[in-house]
């Protein structure tokens, strides 16, 4: 079976979007009155947690303090993250959150090859829609045959519903499809829901265990910056394209 359609991510994967988050996060403490600070360390250890609700969550268990302070932050965590969703909101609008390398050229790639276009992704909706206006122009979300969100599911990743939701949603197999993810939780969702699934790691998540990946790549590859040495070497060129990814596919399912 041939490929039919590409799955992406969103944040580390479509677009270097932790950094702008994490400083929302911080911004939304100061002006609820915390005294909380995300240092990029600390960041990265609770990307290990998937969904921004529930790094606060996890964030407040982490902490010392008394049942009664706990359950008190608890009842907070809606209107914190609502006040980092505003901020992380305006950050992406203002050019805080650009494309990964050679993601742009493998949305036209794929267009041009009638690959359908999807996201699966435990951000927002309204966190999708920003980055996807901001970078790929106002009319990008329709360039996209279905939209999974944290919004759509009841579990996050490292649950493979997001990704069967957008299955359904597309009305394709999993053999058809291939998924771009960029942490050990999307892999494990992806790999979960059946698909075929390419890694590219980002600074957040180059520590973490992709062993299962179909595929494990820098980056996607562009003109400007090619795959270089072992990488390119495993996917036959200097990018990652449609007539790559269907080699790959290929190849995985020989090789069962």
């Amino acid at each position: 079976m041939r490929l039919k359609a590409l799955i992406f991510d969103v944040d580390g994967t479509l677009a270097d979007t932790e950094d702008a988050h994490r400083r929302a996060f911080n911004a939304a403490f100061a002006e609820h009155g915390l005294d909380w600070n995300w240092s990029k360390p600390l960041y990265a250890e609770l990307l290990l947690t998937a969904g921004g609700k529930e790094r606060l969550a996890a964030h407040i268990e982490s902490l010392p303090l008394t049942a009664t302070q706990r359950r008190a932050l608890a009842s907070r965590i809606a209107d914190i993250h609502g006040t980092k969703t505003a901020i992380y909101t305006a950050l992406v609008v203002a050019g805080g959150a650009p494309l990964r390398d050679g993601v742009a050229r493998l949305l036209n790639e794929a267009e041009a090859a009638d690959v359908r276009l999807a996201i699966a992704s435990t951000t927002t909706f309204a966190n999708i829609r920003a980055l996807l206006a901001t970078n790929l122009g106002a009319a990008a979300l329709a360039r996209f045959a279905a939209v999974g969100s944290a919004d759509q599911v009841a579990n996050k990743k490292p649950s493979p519903d997001v990704y069967r939701y957008v299955l359904e949603k597309l009305g394709l197999p999993a053999a058809a499809c291939a998924a771009i993810e960029d942490s050990a939780n999307g892999l494990a969702a992806a790999k979960a829901a059946g698909l075929f699934t390419v890694v590219t790691p980002s600074y957040w998540t180059r520590g973490e265990d992709f062993g299962a990946a179909d595929l494990l790549l820098p980056t996607l590859g562009s003109v400007e910056r090619p795959l270089r040495h072992r990488a390119a070497a495993l996917v036959g060129s200097e990018v990652l394209g449609i007539r790559e990814i269907d080699r790959q596919m290929l190849n995985a399912r020989l090789c069962a």
